[in-house]
This record gives structure tokens, C-alpha cells and sequence, in this order.
């Protein structure tokens, strides 16, 4: 059996370009065969056939829409029964400007249904698939803004601290199959869907902007060092686990059969 086959394939979504170009590049590096989504077929057949010509491993393209139903089914299907997957990249997602007040709701609706809803049922179907044969590893692209909503717009911080309990949860069921799970968040990221949400990425401090290859190589190691949550920016881990054991002394106090003193 070749290498490639005996790591079996990564299924990333949103993998035309950016950050989930980048994983299917690294991946391939690694020897997984890979299952490209996106929408984009024409820089989907580009990527795929330049990464199996380089690293010798089978790449196919899969177009599909995961704001459309029928779309996202297919590839939940493709995810439920295919036992050659072993990894899941959900990485397909969209940022958008502005107040929630002043927003285009359709807009808002469309990301809430690719940010989370296909998030949700593609984690979902890779869980059943992986946790039957004891074995596969999800990765969900979640941002920093999960952990410091006031940043950014207020939909898309939301959905961004979905995946990240989403992540959390999943893992504490999942874990015990012998199913990896990592939620990962990345500060800004230089990628096109500043340009697509009509952000102006030239206004940030170029010390906020971290290039995809680095964030990408950073979750990587994350991935192998088996974190649940990887934040590639932060320079001292124990911030996190600070903010971790905070949240632990909290749950005593969280559900309990009287108010606080305070509210009587």
C-alpha cells in the first residue's frame, strides 16, 4: 500500500484559494490524497492537478456550494460513506462588514448557513464515519474574534465562538473513538475574503497581518503537538490555560438551586 493510501484522503471545503489552498498544499506534502470543495471548479482542477503532479498523490475535485442544501448533502453523503477519508478540513467560510442593525440579512443568513449550518453537518457526518472505524481527525477553522467578540462584526464573531464550542463539545464525545479533533484561530490572515467582504486590509497594522503560510504551518504543528484549541499567534500558552482554569472555577457557581445574593 502507498504512503498516501495509508494516510487516506483530507476532504477540505473552501479550497480554492487561501487558507484552504494552503492545507491542501501541506497535506499533500504530508502524502494525504485529497477531496478539494469548493466553488470555483476551474482553480479547484488548477490546484488539484498541480499538487498530484508535485507530490504524487491523488487530488479530485468535488464543486459544490455549501450555501445550497442540495450541494451540502452531497458532500455530507461523499463524508458519511467514503472510508477512505480520515480528515476533514472545514475551513469554507465568509466575513462580512458592517452593524448587524444596517446588514443585508440575506447576507447575514448565507454566512450563518456556510459558517455554521454546513460546519455543523459536515463535523457531524465526519464524526460518525471516523468514530465507527476508530480513527480520522477534524480540523474546524474558527478566528480569534470567538475569544474577543468586540473586534469585529457581530455575526461573524457569533459563528466564529459557535465553532469553537462546537470544537470543544465534539471533542469530549469524540475523543474516546479515537477521533482527533482541533479547533484553530487565526488572527487576521492575509487572504482574499477581506476583499470579499469589503473589508480594507491596508487600515490594519501590518504587526496584526500574519502571512497563510505561516498560520497554516503554526496549526500544523498544533495539530501534531494534538491540541484541541490553537491559537497560532499567541506566544504563551499558559494565557490559554489561564483563561481555561478561570472558566473552570466559574462551574460550581454556574447552575445552582438559588440566585446569587447580590440579585436579592
Amino acid at each position: 500500500m502507498s504512503k498516501q493510501n495509508e494516510k487516506g484522503t483530507a476532504l477540505i471545503t473552501g479550497a480554492s484559494s487561501g487558507i484552504g489552498a494552503t492545507y491542501a498544499e501541506r497535506l499533500a506534502q504530508r502524502g494525504f490524497d485529497l477531496l478539494l470543495v469548493a466553488r470555483d471548479q476551474q482553480r479547484l482542477e488548477a490546484l488539484a492537478e498541480r499538487l498530484a503532479r508535485e507530490h504524487g498523490v491523488k487530488a479530485e475535485v468535488f464543486k459544490a456550494d455549501l450555501t445550497s442544501k442540495a450541494d451540502l448533502q452531497t458532500v455530507e453523503q461523499r463524508l458519511r460513506s467514503d472510508t477512505a477519508i480520515s480528515l476533514l478540513v472545514n475551513n469554507a467560510g465568509v466575513a462580512m462588514n458592517g452593524t448587524l442593525a444596517e446588514a443585508d440579512l440575506d447576507k447575514v443568513e448565507s454566512m450563518i448557513q456556510l459558517n455554521v449550518v454546513a460546519l455543523t453537518r459536515l463535523s457531524a457526518a465526519a464524526a460518525a464515519n471516523f468514530g465507527g472505524v476508530g480513527r480520522g481527525a477534524i480540523i474546524n477553522l474558527a478566528s480569534v474574534v470567538a475569544l474577543a467578540p468586540e473586534m469585529f462584526n457581530a455575526v461573524y464573531s457569533a459563528s466564529k465562538a459557535y465553532v469553537l464550542s462546537l470544537t470543544q463539545t465534539l471533542h469530549g464525545e469524540v475523543a474516546k473513538l479515537g477521533v482527533q479533533v482541533q479547533a484553530v484561530l487565526p488572527g487576521v490572515t492575509r487572504t482574499e475574503i477581506w476583499e470579499r467582504s469589503g473589508m480594507d486590509e491596508s487600515a490594519l497594522p501590518p504587526e496584526m497581518i500574519m502571512e497563510v503560510g505561516e498560520m497554516v504551518d503554526a496549526a500544523l504543528a498544533g495539530f501534531d503537538q494534538d491540541e484541541l484549541v490553537t491559537i497560532p499567534s499567541l506566544p504563551d500558552a499558559a494565557d490559554w490555560g489561564a483563561l481555561l482554569a478561570a472558566r473552570s472555577k466559574l462551574g460550581p457557581n454556574l447552575s445552582r438551586n438559588s440566585a446569587a445574593a447580590r440579585y436579592k
